[in-house]
């Protein structure tokens, strides 16, 4: 029976009809005049962590002193809004010979002192000065009351202003609204920040578009010497179009910021056992979490095709829930309906009280992370004494790819599979068998299982236990190890020795070897005898000599770390396929690494990732957290936008960025909820 098993909690979602008259985001965009000529409030692409600014060898500054001599290529810039963003470009610009102003509502002049930067606390100060270039700085959400209150016609006629800007339709539209046809405008994106480029900005994006630039020769050669900063400094510079821009950073900026926010909101940590894949994820929360939801609401708010994005995602992540509770339920259906041989493929409750006499040994062990350590010396080969004959159930993909190990160290390997699989044997020097009694009969020291979770417990049942040796150790290498190890404690006779292992990586991450990667063992029945402990640990050391990062913990302590990253990892890298992303011209690194996740995960049988979910006790509660997690990031970005409309369509005086979150439920009751939840 499986009632043991959570029901799946149906959480209240918001309601996309709410948003959307016809299902189309850009119908919504516009009947909220979101689209550019509206009044809005954008956002800005710096990380919210704090510059680390440093002196740099410049003439000091002084407002006294805004004209003094320069190189004859450098420009006068001036740079609205002097925050973190602000003065991550500002050390740049100087570095280069340009002269650099500054203005911004906080008192920065002390900061701009060092850095070589005039600071102007007055505006109108600043315009008097003619700078050639005005560069915006500032974050979405204060971007056009910035501009409306610039004394603009203190300005040079044709002064050049740039954006930098996360989302390019509503800056470029809004600049064209309110600047006056005499001034000159770029539309551009860096695509990266403090943290991303506190190296250098080599091989980093620049986006940008030609707005509009005057005729003349002057101008246009100012337009190409700011090109020419971002060029100089190594960055790979692409020219498109605002709303083509748009349109690939919905697909990957704002589906990156929106996976590592839920991911954020799950509170992932680091675990002993980590994969790659995990890692890239735990990389990905550091690098978004440390953004300003401001930030991320701005690439929500103001492209209009990121609400098409969140319904897909939504979508995504019900379809693969709707698959793994269907293959559920067709097991279940199976277990209570039909007649005959009951159904044990369920990793029900029994299964983990089975082996209480043989896990009473167990319990005595401490439960801390014990590293393997090979005391031999490690090499290529091994000594004839410590040779063994190993042989493989299961030989398809994963059981030859072992296989090659095993035969390149010296072992003798023979291995059984229902499907043919001489000729890839005999290439790899393994002794194939069509016929299971025969390769039992060889008396093999160790039976590795090499089969799929679904597949174990009926290959383990039909094997001719009575044609081995009575001592002979077995071995598995699933990705869950509590079902093993019960299995193997219910069905193998007590003589036999048991050692449960998950070598944590495979085919495609294991090419290139195995130094580094992390085996999981723990050795849950070897008998006393010398010759049997000795065996087990020529075993293990199979993986020692190949640079393995040895790790020895009980199975039901490796389950508890799994669910929390492999089983995360499959799940988000299967939800991302669904959306079938494709590289752009614009990749940020943190898109590049969901794309990598998409393809390491995408390899795997969808049978391994039901095996992850079924036969973990912690899967369905990991499941549930990443819902809840989902369902409460879009309940921050609807009330926000529930916010916009209430005050499009009754005024309020209150700032939008006061505003409480409003959870918008499926029956259309509002109510607050925190802009941070943490799911713990």
């Amino acid at each position: 029976m499986i009632s043991h098993l959570p029901l799946h909690r149906s959480l209240p979602k918001p309601s996309l009809s709410l948003l959307s008259s016809s299902s189309s985001s850009s119908h919504l965009l516009q009947s909220l005049h979101f689209l550019p000529k509206m009044p809005t409030k954008p956002i800005l692409i710096h990380s919210a962590k704090p510059l680390r600014v440093e002196c740099c060898s410049t003439a000091p500054a002084s407002e006294s002193d805004p004209s003094g001599a320069r190189p004859v290529s450098s420009l006068k810039i001036a740079i609205i809004g002097f925050g973190n963003y602000g003065q991550f470009l500002a050390k740049t610009l100087v570095s280069q010979g340009h002269k650099v102003l500054a203005h911004s509502r906080s008192d920065y002049s002390h900061t701009a002192k060092k850095m070589g930067v005039y600071f102007f606390s007055n505006p109108h100060d600043l315009c008097e000065q003619h700078p050639e270039i005005i560069l915006l700085c500032t974050s979405i959400i204060s971007t056009e009351r910035v501009l409306k209150t610039l004394p603009l016609q203190r300005l040079k006629r044709s002064t050049l202003f740039v954006d930098v800007l996360s989302v390019k339709e509503f800056a470029r539209n809004l600049l064209l609204d309110v600047l006056p046809s005499d001034f000159d405008v770029i539309c551009s994106h860096p695509m990266f920040g403090p943290q991303s480029a506190k190296q250098s900005w080599k091989d980093l994006f620049f986006v940008y578009e030609k707005v509009r630039i005057g005729n003349e020769s002057s101008r246009v050669q100012r337009c190409e010497q700011f090109l020419g900063i971002f060029q100089s400094e190594g960055c790979r510079m692409v020219e498109m179009s605002c709303q083509e821009q748009d349109r690939f950073a919905a697909g990957s900026q704002f589906t990156t910021h929106t996976v590592g926010r839920v991911l954020d909101m799950l509170g992932l940590v680091s675990t002993p056992i980590n994969t790659k894949g995990y890692e890239a994820l735990l990389n990905l929360v550091e690098n978004t979490c440390g953004d300003s939801f401001d930030l991320y609401y701005g690439l929500f708010l103001y492209n209009k095709s990121a609400l098409e994005m969140v319904e897909r995602l939504d979508l995504a992540f019900d379809a693969l829930r709707n698959e793994l509770f269907g293959r559920l339920h067709q097991v279940v259906r199976k277990q209570l309906f039909e007649k005959g041989e009951k159904v044990k493929s369920v990793h029900d409750s029994s299964y983990r009280n089975r082996a209480a006499s043989a896990l009473s040994s167990n319990a005595l062990r401490s439960l801390d992370i014990i590293p393997y350590e090979f005391k031999g010396k490690i090499s290529e080969s091994v000594d004839d004494g410590s040779k063994l004959k190993i042989a493989i159930f299961g030989f398809g993909n994963f059981g030859q790819f072992l296989a090659k190990t095993l035969a390149r160290q010296g072992h003798s390997v023979l291995a059984y599979s229902r499907t043919d699989y001489r000729d890839a044997a005999q290439k790899l020097g393994v002794t194939f068998f069509s016929d299971a009694n025969d390769l039992c009969e060889e008396h093999p020291d160790v039976v590795l299982l090499c089969t799929s979770i679904l597949s174990t417990e009926k290959v383990l049942k039909s094997m001719p236990f009575q044609r081995l040796k009575r001592s002979t150790l077995f071995v598995d290498v699933l990705s869950v190890k509590e079902f093993p190890m019960n299995l193997f404690i219910q069905h193998l006779p007590p003589e036999f020795d048991i050692l449960c292992t998950h070598p944590m990586f495979g085919p495609e991450s294991g090419k290139n070897g195995w130094n580094g990667l992390p085996f999981v063992f723990d050795k849950v029945r070897i008998g006393s005898d010398e010759r049997r402990i000795a065996r087990c640990n020529s075993f293990l050391d199979i993986f020692a000599r190949e640079g393995c990062q040895m790790v020895e913990m009980t199975c039901a302590e490796h389950d508890r770390h799994a669910a929390g990253s492999q089983f995360i990892t499959h799940t988000m890298g299967r939800v991302l396929e669904k959306l079938q992303l494709g590289s752009t011209p614009i990749n940020t690194k943190g898109y590049e690494t969901l794309l990598k996740l998409v393809e390491n995960t995408s390899g795997d049988s969808f049978d391994l990732y039901y095996g992850l979910f079924m036969y973990n006790v912690n899967a369905m509660e990991q499941l549930e957290r990443m819902d809840f997690a989902f369902e409460s990031l879009k309940r921050q970005l609807f009330g926000r936008l529930h916010g916009v409309l209430r005050k499009e369509l009754f005024g309020n005086s209150q700032k939008l960025e006061v505003l409480p979150e409003i959870s918008v439920k499926q029956n259309g009751a509002l109510s607050s909820s925190p802009e941070n939840v943490k799911i713990s």
